[in-house]
């Protein structure tokens, strides 16, 4: 997922709507970690660092007391951890006899550095928050498991999106943290090209509206969040479902009213542009090899943030010890980059990932 704004738009299509009136309500247990003083790559300290986070399920530890059954699941740019309490994923998942039955695992859900109820430019600082990447965030994971939350060893880490970005961090920077991997919707490289170039076009039109004043706006710059909404929307779409469920000229302009009207009131400008930037430093294409864990690695075909006639899954996925890529077809029920989010879509691969990895 790019943005949780990508996820609930798709949602309104298909039979999200109808699973969403008898899906169960999932009621995590919700805290802050204060993890310390957290430096960045780009100069600038972040003092006292706050992580919220979510969890469902007990830790359950060993003879040596450390915790076995901890599941790590990373949500996307924009999101938050409690994406994963969706009824296409948590409905799913996390019953009884389920993939990630809460009654044996202990899910931990963060809101990552920058998004939710985490630190984050919008509570104070706005656009003199220091400019953090990949790698402040994958740290500020870290040290709410093991310092917060005591949790040395992961059972396994999902990621969806920049969570998928992420757990290639993880698995060449930690190799040893984590029993299995299953990062969804993203590639182990660079971020260039047109994924690049409509994340450079969503910045810039955040920052060139004249009321963004250095960032230190009194009402939102809504000119350049319409502008990047509309980019959102774009790369979030499913080319053949949308085609199917907006018929006419009014329905896609209906549809384009409704995401407006509900999106922009809560978005903050200076918390999306940083978010959209922290990709900067992200590139784990040399260190592959360093990825022990068993891997499943899923990508969709209909994903224009990830297209696969790039090829680039082809030479990655082969450098992967103990992975397995998977690109899901397309299909008039496709999601798009959303795909991820849709558990039905690969609940069999986690079931086949868990097996091969059982400690």
């Amino acid at each position: 997922m790019i943005l949780r704004a990508i996820i609930l738009s798709l949602a309104l299509l298909g039979s999200g709507a109808a699973r969403a009136q008898t899906a169960p309500v999932w009621t995590p247990v919700e805290g802050e970690a204060l993890i310390g003083d957290l430096p960045m790559a780009r100069g600038g300290v972040l003092p006292g660092t706050r992580i919220h986070y979510r969890t469902l399920g007990e830790p359950v530890r060993g003879a040596d007391g450390r915790v076995t059954n901890a599941v790590l699941l990373l949500h996307g740019t924009g999101g938050t951890g409690a994406q994963f309490l969706s009824p296409q994923f948590a409905s799913e998942l996390f019953g009884p006899g389920q993939p990630l039955d809460v009654t044996r695992h202990y899910i931990i859900m963060p809101d990552n550095l920058g998004h939710g109820g985490s630190s984050k430019p919008s509570d104070g600082l706005r656009a003199a928050f220091p400019e953090y990447g990949y790698a402040e965030m994958v740290e500020a994971q870290r040290r709410l498991l093991v310092d917060a939350l005591g949790v040395d060893r992961l059972r396994l880490i999902l990621g969806t999106s920049m969570g998928c970005m992420h757990i290639f961090v993880w698995g060449t920077t930690h190799p040893d943290f984590a029993d299995a991997l299953m990062p969804m919707a993203c590639q182990p490289t660079a971020i260039v090209g047109r994924n690049r170039l409509w994340r450079t076009m969503l910045k810039d039109a955040i920052r060139s509206d004249p009321a963004w004043a250095g960032g230190d706006y009194q009402t939102q710059p809504v000119q350049g969040l319409r502008a990047a909404v509309d980019l959102l929307l774009l790369a979030g779409s499913a080319p053949v479902a949308m085609q199917r469920d907006l018929p006419t000229p009014e329905a896609v302009d209906g549809w384009l009213d409704g995401q407006m009207e509900r999106r922009l009131p809560a978005l903050d400008a200076n918390d999306l542009w940083f978010q959209v930037n922290a990709s900067w430093d992200y590139d784990p294409s040399a260190d592959l090899e360093r990825m022990m864990a068993p891997t499943t690695w899923i990508n969709s075909a209909d994903d224009f943030i990830n297209p696969p006639e790039l090829g680039l899954a082809e030479g990655f996925a082969p450098r992967i010890a103990n992975g397995t890529y998977r690109l899901i077809p397309n299909s008039p029920d496709g999601k798009g980059h959303g795909t991820h989010t849709w558990a039905t879509s690969w609940k069999d691969d986690l079931i086949a990932l868990l097996a091969r990895s059982e400690p």
